[in-house]
């Protein structure tokens, strides 16, 4: 597996995977309904480090971004989005992609990463907890999940 920064050429190959995570509405804060302009620059904007994730063969099966979580003198804490297709969920890409994007925030400086708003039901809770991420805290019944209603919202930090 290959894992590059992303260009405005891999949008096309993201925005598939990327609509049916959000419209799904299990896992990402972000409005189902967001349009392909509206996630392309939420994804893709300048502000963000932006990766892909390609298998033997090219193909994109998962994205990653890296940007500042706060800014001015709290800008040296990350946050960052992870996206794998989920027709190749269980294969090592979320992995891949998170310990690629970890090495890159400290890399760039950054102290440590936040995730503001992690599902509670969300399977990534796993992952990020294998690679060092505590559970700071949880809103309670902040995500109201489509099949099994109001969930809490995990904000997670590991340090750098």
């Amino acid at each position: 597996m290959l894992i590059r920064e992303a260009t405005a050429e891999d949008w096309p190959s993201i925005w598939p995977f990327w609509h049916r995570i959000v419209a799904a509405a299990e896992t990402y804060a972000w409005d189902p309904d967001t349009s392909e302009e509206a996630a392309r620059a939420l994804w893709m904007s300048p502000a963000k480090r932006v990766y892909v994730a390609e298998d033997d063969s090219e193909a994109v099966v998962g994205s990653a971004y890296l940007t500042p979580n706060y800014g001015g003198p709290a800008a040296r804490i990350a946050n960052a989005g992870f996206m794998v297709d989920p027709d190749r969920a269980g294969r090592g890409v979320g992995r891949a992609l998170a310990e690629h994007v970890l090495s890159e925030a400290a890399a760039h400086g950054y102290r440590g990463m936040v995730f503001n708003a992690v599902v509670e039901t969300n399977p990534a809770v796993a992952l990020w907890t294998s690679l060092g991420f505590t559970v700071l805290g949880t809103v309670p019944d902040a995500y109201d999940h489509p099949r099994l209603g109001p969930l809490g919202l995990h904000i997670m930090y590991k340090a750098l």
